[in-house]
């Protein structure tokens, strides 16, 4: 009689990885388990077409694979939110550390998965082409390349992002001037923080580019006096940002537009805002994007530039998940590479502020309101869909956190032909 030969059990395979403790419980649809029993948080790995996920597209893309399509639970943390479960998965002091298996646990690794799991399923229809074929089949970052991510990422919902956003509809890091300070309440003071850099006053002509919903236009016509255009490459975005300027009859100084922001042919403003945009335009563009803005200034007019940065100032791709899900052909670097292509491109820099902390807290209240409204916004957009945004957000704050990324406000002004730059001694926005 033969003797049959034994083999791994998926919690086994899965442990065999690891460089130390599982600081979570494992199971598996095999039946097996591993990891503390009593643990906070778990991975449930719930079927075939998951394991499939995770070793055919091993770290960061098979497991966002898994989880968008329900073949991945995270155990104890709200699809919503799983800010907590992530920093215990992937933080960096507790988080999980992988180690290289020997040529003999390789071999029992594989019978314990099995050579058709290596095949990868379809992907999931949130996912966005790889990197490698966008570039193949296009010029990153050319205005219909960009009008198309932008399409990809915002025009998901209105009414999804008015639940998770809240009534400012404002996609960017907000300034919480206290602990206490409400998501909202932050977002106006972020508007109103950068219109006072911007030195704004009744009857200035402002630029927002990549205004979105057009928070920035509304804040600086309505509080400011200003006269304002923005420009979103979102349709979407555009129809709701002017059908919200008309019902506060505010048409008559203020307009949203849908066009890419290379094709403003207006110029002489008095100050531009840039506010979350920076991290579309590749890092290669730069150059062309602040020697663009500088052109719409007039002399003395104030460049506000806000938006994510590395601590370091190499040029970096964001990460797999965040590439095929949600930022497609994103790119960050640092704030010392902004304030440098800046300089060259002829404006001088004033001032630079690290809001990091900011996102953090922006992030969370983002992910409350996900959590608060999971089932409407989950009729709205469906579950996958959901799962995308409850993960990103966690994630990214989970970065703001860890210092992985930053957020940085640079303020600049266009010189006059003899070297005046019109800014004040000191500062006059502070207080």
């Amino acid at each position: 009689m033969t003797q049959r030969t034994s083999t791994m059990n998926l919690a086994e395979a899965f442990s065999t990885l690891l460089a130390g403790e599982l600081p979570f419980r494992f199971t598996a649809y095999d039946g097996s388990s591993a990891g503390p029993a009593d643990a906070p948080f778990g991975i449930d790995l719930r079927n075939e077409r998951g394991l499939s996920y995770l070793v055919s597209a091993p770290g960061d893309l098979g497991l966002a694979r898994a989880y968008v399509q329900g073949d991945l639970h995270l155990v104890g943390a709200h699809p919503g939110d799983p800010f907590e479960a992530l920093m215990l998965v992937k933080g960096n002091q507790h988080g999980l550390k992988f180690r290289r298996p020997s040529p003999a646990e390789a071999v029992a690794l594989l019978r314990a998965v099995g050579l058709s799991r290596l095949k990868p399923p379809p992907v999931p229809p949130q996912e966005h082409l790889p990197r490698w074929r966008r570039v193949m089949e296009g010029m990153l970052h050319s205005p219909e390349r960009d009008a198309e991510v932008i399409h990809h990422h915002y025009d998901v919902s209105n009414r999804f992002y008015e639940m998770v956003l809240g009534p400012s509809m404002t996609y960017t890091c907000a300034l919480f001037p206290t602990e206490e300070t409400t998501l909202d309440d932050a977002q106006f003071a972020k508007y109103d923080l950068v219109c006072r850099k911007l030195g704004l006053r009744p009857g200035m002509r402002l630029l927002d580019v990549g205004c979105g919903w057009g928070g920035m236009v509304r804040h600086a016509v309505q509080h400011y006096g200003v006269t304002a255009l923005g420009v979103t490459l979102s349709a979407e975005q555009a129809s709701w940002g002017q059908e919200r300027i008309k019902e506060l009859r505010l048409d008559d100084r203020a307009e949203v537009r849908h066009m890419d922001y290379r094709e403003v042919v207006e110029s002489g403003f008095d100050a531009v805002s840039s506010i979350g945009l920076t991290e579309h335009i590749g890092v290669g563009n730069y150059p062309a994007y602040f020697g663009f803005l500088r052109s719409k200034l007039r002399p003395h007019g104030r460049l506000l530039n806000h938006c994510i940065t590395r601590p370091h100032n190499q040029k970096t791709h964001t990460g797999a998940f965040i590439d095929r899900y949600v930022f497609p052909d994103g790119e960050l670097t640092g704030s010392g590479r902004i304030i440098t292509e800046a300089q060259d491109a002829g404006l001088e820099v004033q001032h630079e502020e690290n809001l990091r902390p900011h996102y953090a807290r922006t992030l969370a209240g983002w992910n409350r309101n996900l959590v608060a409204h999971w089932d409407e916004c989950v009729a709205e957009v469906g579950e996958a869909t959901a799962r995308v945004w409850g993960l990103y957000m966690a994630g990214s704050r989970m970065g703001f956190e860890t210092n992985e990324i930053q957020l940085h406000q640079v303020l600049a002004t266009r010189t006059d032909d003899r070297g005046g730059s019109g800014y004040p001694l000191r500062h006059d926005w502070v207080g």
